[in-house]
């Protein structure tokens, strides 16, 4: 039987999106054949070799709704000259290329929504965009009837609005032996993406009165607005940037981290309902974090304690939570170990069940199951 060929599609990086890697080797691993289809950005390095299949689509314009135009186009008909079996498109930025390129060829379709886009806070303060945005989500998710989405309340965001059942497929870690070292030095860890919208004009100010340095790995739309607040507040001995950091280099910085970093502004449902990759990723370090008092981080951390949650985002707070964690030994131990507690239940091993029941309801003609 040959075997069933499935594209995803993506706008970002390849090389440095951990939640698309995991997916497609687990579909690799159940006997899909598997492209990942992104595009080429001006910093992109080479493309580092994975188990499945890879493709960037060069577009020379490199923001704005041009790039959207042009990459919108060049992935429709790329899509139209590849032979598949479902095509998957990732977030509302590649909905429309794959909607329609399905209807022309008879592909099955899924939805993979990393995000509630027209509730992201680029979106929401900007009314010419989210009227944009709007339309293409309510003309496309209706039709894509599969589909899945990284939180509950995500997915229940999508049952109200659309009717969609849209399973539930976390953005854990894989589970892996872990062996924590002595640590040599203490420091905070933020990483991921340096965006609007994830409090570094609390956090860059309030580490003026944090016991240790911060070091922050990845880029994004923030980034130089980042870098001037650490000028403006006279913190370049304390805050050190590292820009985009490769996955195996990513974990070495995580696993020696005293704390991390998962804050997000509440200006828009999707940073509110979110439930961030890092989350994940300092639980399965044994990394104590620090979290904004949301609903996702809220269940999990009733079940198992394993941050200081805050309810607003302020210098003054962020910088009392942090000194507390340092400072607080007994505290942080006890942190740690319920989220070496923790990342047994929320692995990745376990969340690749549901996105593959997905497709195989799929491609066996089953209805969604949420």
């Amino acid at each position: 039987m040959n075997k069933k060929r499935i594209i995803l599609t993506v706008i970002n990086d390849l090389n440095y999106d951990q939640r698309m890697i995991r997916i497609c080797n687990s579909l690799h691993r159940a006997g899909y054949d598997v492209l990942l289809v992104g595009r080429v950005h001006a910093l992109s390095k080479p493309l580092m070799e994975q188990d499945f299949a890879q493709h960037r689509i060069p577009i020379g314009v490199a923001q704005g709704k041009l790039m959207y135009l042009f990459f919108w186009i060049r992935l429709f008909f790329f899509l139209l000259s590849q032979k598949a079996d479902a095509y998957c498109a990732i977030d509302l930025d590649t909905i429309l290329p794959v909607y329609f390129a399905s209807r022309l060829k008879g592909v099955k379709r899924v939805y993979d929504a990393h995000e509630l886009f027209t509730e992201m806070q680029e979106v929401v303060t900007r009314p010419r965009e989210k009227k944009m945005w709007d339309w293409i989500e309510r003309f496309s998710v209706p039709r894509f009837p599969y589909g899945y989405t990284i939180g509950e309340c995500y997915a229940e965001v999508f049952r109200q609005k659309y009717g969609s059942a849209y399973a539930v497929v976390r953005n854990a870690t894989i589970l892996r032996s872990v062996d924590i070292p002595e640590q040599k030095e203490m420091y905070v860890l933020y990483q991921g993406a340096v965006n609007v919208g994830r409090c570094f004009e609390y956090l860059i100010p309030a580490m003026q009165q944090v016991n240790a340095p911060l070091i922050i790995c990845g880029a994004g739309n923030f980034y130089e607005q980042a870098q001037a607040l650490v000028q403006q507040y006279g913190l370049t001995h304390k805050v050190q940037f590292k820009g985009y950091v490769p996955p195996e280099q990513l974990r070495a910085y995580t696993i020696g981290a005293t704390v991390g970093i998962t804050l997000f502004e509440a200006i828009g449902p999707s940073n509110r309902l979110s439930m961030a990759n890092r989350f994940f990723d300092y639980m399965h370090s044994g990394v104590p974090q620090l979290c904004m008092a949301y609903p996702e981080y809220e269940k999990v951390n009733s079940r198992f304690e394993i941050a200081a949650l805050i309810d607003e985002p302020s210098a003054g707070n962020i910088a009392a939570a942090l000194n507390r964690l340092i400072g607080d030994e007994s505290y942080r131990k006890r942190l740690s170990a319920n989220a070496l507690e923790a990342r047994k239940v929320y692995c990745w091993q376990e969340e690749e069940k549901q996105l593959l029941e997905v497709y195989r309801r799929l491609f066996a003609g089953l209805a969604p199951k949420a």
